[in-house]
């Protein structure tokens, strides 16, 4: 089994040096095994066939048992490395896998269920154990000590070689057929256990709305219909394991029965073998076979771990076509931009800065951004965004606004720094946000959106949650304070140190949200990112907000996906979103007199407003 270039590759071209011990240890295993045969029918020969005295035979005894020890330390060896670099793979890839999840989070969680690329990042590592804890010592050992005993068979004796020789090939010939259909069915495991960690992750959050659309009973036989098409995957691995051990032990034995009666022919009948030397050959043989059939069962877990490993590199495949979005993609679209421009399909207006005075506005901006770029993954279907050119004064109210499905979201979460650009650069002040600046650019922003995310624990552990620093008790208070907690905290029994569920449970929507503006408070950040987080509240709950919300922002930039008339008229820059494209930046009287369908966007609200 060959591995193919790749992630198996990269990582096994990190292990020479252990690998290389292995093959010195095999070496050595090999010399170990021939060494304790002849001693073992030295011993044999000089007991029972020549009677010897005690004084001639236990040297040899001594010395046997000293072989045998340095065997068994040698095997323990192999078997260490092989663990060691297992512990390392599996460390690789996990982390491999999680620092993809987390550079993209919300991408993967866009691209399928969560629960079945965690199963991938832990079940899947731990399923690729096998591959390197004992399918490659094992090989390796194969590949040098069954033979080293060749060799000294064909010298004591040559008929007994080419018995050993012909029947050989079997035992690989068999791992080959049977390994692929292992990998096969182990791939089909993987897929079946990450289809059912994501069914029951997904129905265990969206619990109550299943029971309230009386749903329950039918995803609990979906989840059943996954578990049990798990079970049948992991049982058909079993079943060829079994098969393969069975087949392997029949091939074994038919070889030694063959070797031995060959030998017995020689020594009873014809009288052409000694004693000595046909015991030695009797006893490298099952060593010979032995070898090769445990390389077989490890050739068995090591097919199941590979597809362990394949399914761990198309989760790595997926994220780097995700995060990357193919550069001819991005040249198409720009193309059609252009071309849609010259025919006048739709009206493109000049973004705020252009060209110099770009550079001069950024001297002054917080956030800037060059010829932007996006697109969930590599496949020209898929949605794209196009930003361009656009620099944000520091303390500007920014308005991102669009029809539904325009991309105003994405546009927020790229310049948040949550999803990396396709192409084109993103600055904040004067710097451009690269993976290296990310935590410093998270520490001088807060993102409240319209379904903010409580942990399960005290309230206090939530807002302090906003900040790694140590803060106060004190502070934590003026926070909540700001925010409009105090009241909901003093009619609680346990105040700050109330226990609240995971996903904030025992909390309302309105007091989700003022949990949230009280950790911006706490934070203090430069840069405010809102998703139009009144959204669904009463109207004394949505005051309490919008009055906390303008005292967090004086002292703030505030860049805000607006949905509501009074947001827009207010907003310093209003970005209009079309159909993934930036195409207008202005104030709000700007934009209704030159862009059309900003004028009929806001027609529609009004109208809506006035029904």
């Amino acid at each position: 089994m060959k591995p193919k270039a790749g992630l198996l590759y990269e990582f096994m071209q990190t292990q020479k040096k252990r690998t290389g011990w292995i093959r010195l240890l095999s070496l050595a295993l090999g010399i170990m095994t021939i060494a304790q045969a002849a001693l073992l029918a030295q011993a044999v020969q000089q007991v029972f066939v020549e009677s010897a005295p005690v004084r001639v035979w236990i040297p040899i005894v001594a010395i046997l048992l000293g072989v045998m020890l340095l065997r068994t330390w040698i095997a323990y060896s192999n078997g260490s490395i092989g663990l060691r670099i297992a512990a390392d793979a599996k460390r690789t890839f996990r982390s491999k896998c999680l620092r993809w999840l987390t550079t993209q989070p919300l991408l993967f969680a866009r691209q399928g269920q969560t629960g079945g690329k965690v199963s991938v990042a832990m079940d899947a590592v731990d399923e690729a154990d096998s591959y390197f804890s004992q399918y490659t010592p094992k090989m390796i050992e194969a590949s040098i000590v069954p033979l080293m005993i060749l060799v000294v068979v064909f010298i004591l004796h040559i008929p007994s070689g080419l018995i050993l020789l012909f029947t050989a090939p079997f035992i690989p010939l068999f791992m080959a057929l049977i390994g692929i259909q292992t990998q096969k069915k182990s791939e089909e495991k993987f897929q079946q256990l990450a289809q059912f960690s994501g069914t029951f992750l997904d129905s265990v959050q969206g619990l109550v709305t299943l029971k309230l659309f009386g749903r329950a009973q039918a995803q609990q036989k979906q989840i059943e219909q996954r578990s049990l098409s798990y079970r049948d995957s992991t049982m058909g691995i079993l079943k060829v394991a079994f098969m393969n051990t069975f087949a392997l032990e029949t091939i074994v034995m038919l070889g030694i029965g063959i070797v031995a009666l060959e030998l017995a022919l020689q020594l009873v009948v014809f009288k052409t073998m000694r004693f000595h030397t046909a015991f030695l050959i009797l006893l490298l043989v099952p060593e010979f076979y032995n070898m090769l059939k445990n390389v077989g069962t490890a050739f068995h877990g090591g097919r199941t771990s590979l597809g362990a490993i394949r399914t761990i590199e198309a989760l790595l495949v997926e994220g780097t076509g995700a995060a990357k979005a193919a550069a001819s993609t991005t040249a198409s679209a720009s193309a059609k931009e252009h071309n849609g421009k010259a025919a006048g399909s739709s009206t493109i207006i000049s973004h705020a800065f252009h060209g110099s005075e770009l550079k001069q506005a950024e001297s002054s901006s917080v956030i800037a951004w060059h010829d932007l770029q996006f697109q969930y993954g590599d496949h020209a279907e898929n949605f794209s965004l196009h930003a361009g050119s656009l620099a944000i004064p520091q303390g500007a109210k920014v308005a991102i606004v669009g029809r539904s499905g325009a991309g105003k979201t994405t546009l927020l979460h790229l310049i948040a720094g949550l999803l990396k650009p396709s192409s084109g650069e993103i600055h904040f002040y004067n710097q451009q946000l690269t993976p290296e600046q990310e935590a410093s650019w998270l520490d001088q922003i807060s993102y409240i959106t319209q379904h903010p995310y409580i942990f399960a624990g005290t309230l206090a552990e939530n807002i302090a949650i906003a900040t790694d620093r140590e803060v106060t008790r004190a502070e934590i208070v003026h926070a909540a304070e700001a925010a409009g907690l105090a009241t909901l905290l003093t009619e609680l029994e346990h105040g700050y140190d109330t226990v609240v569920g995971e996903g904030g449970r025992g909390l309302s929507g309105g007091e989700r949200q003022r949990l949230a503006l009280a950790r911006a408070f706490l934070k203090q950040p430069a840069v405010l990112f809102f998703d139009e987080p009144t959204t669904g509240l009463d109207l004394h709950t949505e005051h309490i907000l919008l009055d906390s919300m303008k005292q967090l922002s004086q002292h703030a930039t505030v860049i805000t996906i607006a949905h509501r008339l009074h947001t827009i008229r207010d907003a310093d820059l209003i970005l209009f979103v079309e159909e993934g494209t930036l195409v207008a930046t202005g104030t709000h009287d700007q934009l209704l007199a030159t862009v059309p369908q900003y004028a009929a966007m806001v027609r529609t609200q009004r109208q809506e407003v006035l029904a």
